[in-house]
């Protein structure tokens, strides 16, 4: 998580349990371990509603989610079973608890799939927790912690993390996690610098040490000598002047230097987001995920809480377009009502996920779609299918959507009878069909993290082949010309919401094969801003000319630091 931080090192000690099977359980006593194993279950069970309300008033709701995926292993059939087994064996139930998750965590250590493997950490995270709850001990925690301490740990729960913010901790540096842990995305929704995956600097450190923390680059420094300090202090200086610069930038116009004006919105997860997104100096919401609304429950969501969640949003943004994307459930974005339904996918990034989930299940969509309907008479809400991949399912959805307007209409609800529409382009196919697709919607929206994993065939969770996902790849830069040239040709908008348009390395580049609207993670809205205003579209357009000419990854990198020398010269 970007950024630095010099301070004392607070050690969070997370004590792994060895324990044995030497004490066995007498038939008669068996009863009483089984009633203690659940009391424990129910006991962490509030512990992590506890973490969830924690988190989701640090964070808001999209990051509480994470609680909602502790929820769900706790209440896994598999554990359970195992675990009573081993009690009715004979077997005392921390013991009982201590093997079962051993053997859980071994068969994810084995997993191939990085985003698999980092949910080994919440296993374990868990297993202690219950162990800690059956002995009767309490969890080492940072409820002393001191203000501006650095937090050294193997190992955070995301509640320890949230609880960061209400104790002032400067950042965080642990031995295990990587991009994808849930410490990871807490800290960077905190905005407090962390490095993870360091895997032994709670061993190497003592309370009251000094240390480095340096998250632009995944370095931890211990008690560094006084040249280091004075080199990273005026780094860390550097640093808060850039952030206060960008602050500075939050309300001027998004135009290039030739005048060319560029439409800057803002990714969000939850209602909770708005404030920063409206004090970033967004223009308005270009992507609403909206998961959230659908974790931590049993059923699906009503229109009644559809509405009141984008009713919500669209009346703080005060007339400024809202484009609320349907559900995107799938791929790694489980709940337990998606469980229940479909059960575990193998390969669930090509299963029933997004506009193929909603067209399974046209009850569940158009309970969403009459809530966006009836929202949409208080303010700007746009619709997006995400994942399309044909005509026919823009079709399946219109017919739902008119089958809700209808209900509304025969109510007299209102709602915006001109609402626009649009096709999310994350997939290969819907790329090559776009200039199809532009024909039958209002907008597009350019998905770059699926879009990538889907054309180069690699799972953007997998540290294995990490370097293998690159929004540079010649072919990712020509399938988003092609998509820009069909909106262009049809003479609808086209935005992108991935992750490529937060970064402002591909500012330029996007700029120049046209792109005039980027949605974009709140906190990066000023400096993409910063940016655009620096550029020039003439300039712009030279260097993507040159860019897609180029046939291998590296020409381009080449290509744009030759381009930011240029610029740092001017």
């Amino acid at each position: 998580s970007y950024g630095i931080a010099i301070g004392k090192v607070f050690l969070l000690e997370n004590p792994d349990f060895v324990l044995n099977n030497s004490d066995q359980v007498l038939e008669i006593e068996r009863e009483k371990e089984i009633e203690k194993f659940q009391l424990a279950i129910e006991k962490t069970k509030e512990s992590v509603r506890r973490s969830y309300e924690k988190i989701n008033k640090a964070l808001g709701q999209s990051y509480a989610k994470i609680a909602d995926a502790h929820m769900m292993m706790l209440e896994d059939p598999m554990m359970k079973t195992s675990v009573l087994k081993m009690i009715e064996k004979g077997s005392k139930a921390e013991y009982a608890v201590y093997k079962t998750m051993s053997n859980i965590l071994e068969a994810f250590s084995k997993m191939k799939d990085g985003y698999f493997r980092e949910r080994s950490n919440d296993i374990r995270d868990l297993c202690q927790e219950l162990i800690f709850n059956l002995l009767g001990k309490k969890r080492n925690s940072l409820a002393n912690l001191p203000k501006d301490s650095i937090v050294v740990s193997h190992n955070l729960t995301a509640a320890d993390t949230a609880l960061m913010k209400e104790k002032t901790a400067q950042g965080f540096a642990i031995d295990i996690g990587g991009k994808t842990s849930h410490v990871a995305l807490v800290a960077n929704g905190l905005g407090i610098p962390a490095v993870s995956g360091l895997q032994n600097v709670s061993k190497n450190v003592k309370t009251g040490d000094t240390i480095i923390l340096d998250g632009i680059n995944g370095l931890v420094i211990i008690n560094p000598d006084a040249q280091t300090i004075k080199k990273y202090e005026a780094q860390l200086q550097a640093w808060l002047e850039q952030k206060r610069q960008l602050i500075s930038l939050a309300h001027l116009p998004s135009q290039t230097l030739d005048g060319q004006k560029v439409f800057l919105l803002a990714n969000i997860d939850s209602p909770d987001e708005v404030k920063t997104v409206l004090e970033n100096g967004a223009q308005g919401i270009g992507l609403y995920r909206s998961e959230f609304i659908y974790f931590h429950r049993s059923s699906w969501p009503t229109p009644k809480e559809h509405f009141e969640a984008y009713y919500k949003v669209v009346t703080q943004m005060q007339g400024k377009p809202v484009v609320i994307r349907t559900v995107d459930l799938g791929g790694d974005k489980l709940s337990n009502v998606l469980i229940e339904k479909i059960g575990y996918e193998q390969n669930p990034f090509l299963g029933l996920r997004a506009i193929r989930l909603c067209l399974k299940y046209p009850d569940m969509f158009e309970a969403q779609l009459l809530g966006l309907l009836q929202a949409s008479a208080f303010g700007k809400i746009d619709i997006l299918y995400p994942m399309i991949s044909g005509l026919e399912q823009l079709q399946q959805a219109s017919e739902i959507l008119d089958k809700a307007k209808e209900k509304l209409r025969a109510k007299k609800i209102p709602f915006d009878e001109n609402i626009k529409v649009g096709a999310m382009i994350e997939i290969p196919a819907a790329v090559m069909i776009s200039d199809a697709l532009a024909k039958h919607v209002d907008f597009f929206s350019i998905g770059t993290n699926d879009l990538i994993q889907y054309s180069i065939a690699t799972d953007r969770g997998n540290e294995s082949v990490a370097d293998l996902y690159n929004p540079l790849h010649p072919a990712i830069l020509k399938l988003i010309k092609i998509t820009i040239d069909s909106a262009n040709q049809a003479k609808i908008p086209v935005a992108m919401c991935g992750q490529m348009a937060s970064n402002p390395l591909y500012t330029k580049i996007l700029l120049g094969l046209g792109l005039k609207e980027f949605s974009v993670a709140k906190e990066q809205i000023p400096l993409i801003k910063k940016v655009i205003r620096e550029t020039k579209v003439s300039d712009a357009k030279e260097l993507a000319q040159k860019v897609l000419a180029c046939q291998y990854q590296d020409e381009i990198l080449e290509l744009l630091s030759m381009d930011e020398i240029k610029e740092s010269n001017k």
